[in-house]
């Protein structure tokens, strides 16, 4: 029984599982800063005296979510990229990785600003819902949308820091940004009584001084590998079009993505403003989940950059392996923690009994979601990594087919129930898609032949 325990044991501490961890688990106690911030918003917002306000900011965020996601490009781009130049030792080329991207994020940023209120007024006019909530949902839009620069910026800056494996850095700047936005949220909610505004503006602040902390650790790793002032003159120039060509199709498929889930809110408006609170209490558990797991993905990124910047199969397939193994377990370990305690998470979210008792009805989506969304996660790291894009963009979009022939099917028959159908198959066809490519890819060897 010993031996058993001893040779399970090895196999899931060797080398590559501890290169996996030194990465990973860093990245996973900064990730879960961000869905903390989101379970404070619906904290704050939930023992409010009317879930108007709650839905109000879920479907603010829903949209602010969806704008600044579909841009995600900036990030995910950016590290494979980063990671690449590191693995094939080119300092210029991780220059270029930065600036580009950076130049980009502030010019649709600044774009952002500019076209704030019709864009709000667009999709508020899509989204739809009772005229109290949509009140709410603008009042938090006008003023979240004023840190479109600085979001967009850190996006580039903290995949740029992932990539180049500055990895204190892109910690930090999660866990500073998000505390400090969790601070200021408490203060201006609870403290000064500041409701919907103060949600909003608690993200603005925090978005900027993380812009001005990214900024500092950007320079000093660009000090580290000898990079002068002189060499960020001509940075921006060369491969634009690689870059580009790489952004386009990452848009695409973020755009797939964020439509999938913004039905769920919006077909959840339809079945009324106590179906969008409780799906909102419940994306926090999905959304926790993911930002968990994607301690791992962020990791197999890194690797599979690096891999793929210098050409070596072997380090990539180590390290492949080894994400499977510890983020299977862990994902086993959240579908537990929801099964049996989710009722009691929901319990600290709301005080409103009408939500909690709606809540139990879909705890065991949330149980089963992690299981069915680790191997996408996974998968996206390795696919960013390597910058397929394109390859990833098509399997987005055979898993947007199926999400939305269930919900074409499942809705009339199924209600909200439907939603979350839908979305367990969007997950699952993700992972088997990308799954299908990896191995065809490994199985004929193609996989460093052909940069995207």
């Amino acid at each position: 029984m010993c031996l058993h325990l001893m040779r399970l044991l090895s196999a899931f501490t060797t080398p590559a599982d501890k290169a996996l961890w030194r990465l990973a688990l860093p990245m996973i106690l900064s990730n879960i800063s961000v869905p903390l911030l989101g379970l404070v918003d619906t904290a704050v917002m939930g023992h409010l005296d009317s879930p108007v306000y709650l839905a109000g900011v879920a479907i603010g965020t829903m949209v602010s979510s969806f704008l600044f996601m579909l841009l995600m490009f900036l990030r995910m781009s950016t590290t494979g990229l980063a990671a690449q130049a590191v693995g094939a030792q080119q300092n210029s080329k991780l220059l270029r990785a930065l600036v580009q991207p950076l130049l980009l994020a502030l010019l649709l940023g600044l774009l952002l600003l500019w076209l704030r209120q019709p864009i709000i007024n667009l999709a508020l006019a899509l989204v739809g819902g009772e005229p109290s909530v949509v009140l709410q949902a603008k009042n938090f839009l006008e003023i979240r949308l004023l840190s479109a620069p600085a979001t967009l910026a850190n996006l580039v800056l903290l995949g740029w820091l992932l990539g180049a494996q500055y990895l204190r850095a892109p910690v930090m700047l999660l866990i500073i940004g998000n505390l400090l936005n969790i601070v200021l949220d408490i203060w201006l909610v609870v403290g000064l009584d500041l409701s919907v505004p103060g949600v909003a503006w608690a993200t603005v602040v925090a978005e900027y001084v993380t812009l001005l902390l990214g900024a500092g650790f950007a320079w000093r790793v660009l000090r580290m590998r000898a990079i002068s002032w002189r060499m960020l003159g001509t940075a921006w120039r060369g491969e634009l079009g690689r870059l580009l060509a790489l952004n386009r199709d990452i848009l695409l498929r973020s755009l797939l993505l964020q439509l999938c889930f913004v039905t769920l809110t919006v077909l959840g408006a339809g079945l009324g403003h106590e179906v969008v609170a409780v799906n909102a209490l419940l994306m926090n558990l999905l959304t926790f989940s993911a930002y968990a797991l994607d301690g791992f993905a962020y990791a197999v990124e890194v690797h599979s950059g690096h891999a793929y910047g210098a050409r070596d199969e072997q380090q990539l397939h180590r390290v492949w392996v080894a994400a499977c193994r510890q983020a299977y377990l862990i994902a086993a370990v959240l579908a537990l923690t929801y099964l049996f305690a989710g009722q009691y998470i929901v319990a600290l979210l709301t005080s409103l009994s009408e939500l909690r008792v709606l809540a139990a009805e879909y705890l065991l989506w949330q149980a089963l979601l992690p299981l069915l969304g680790v191997g996408c996660y996974l998968l996206d790291g390795m696919f960013i990594g390597a910058t397929r894009a394109a390859e990833m963009r098509n399997s987005m979009a055979l898993a947007a087919f199926g999400y939305g022939l269930t919900l074409l099917i499942a809705l009339p028959l199924l209600g909200n129930h439907a939603l979350w159908l839908a979305l367990a198959l969007f997950l699952a066809l993700r992972g088997i898609s990308l799954g299908w490519i990896w191995h065809h890819h490994r199985q004929s060897g193609t996989w460093f032949i052909t940069s995207p």
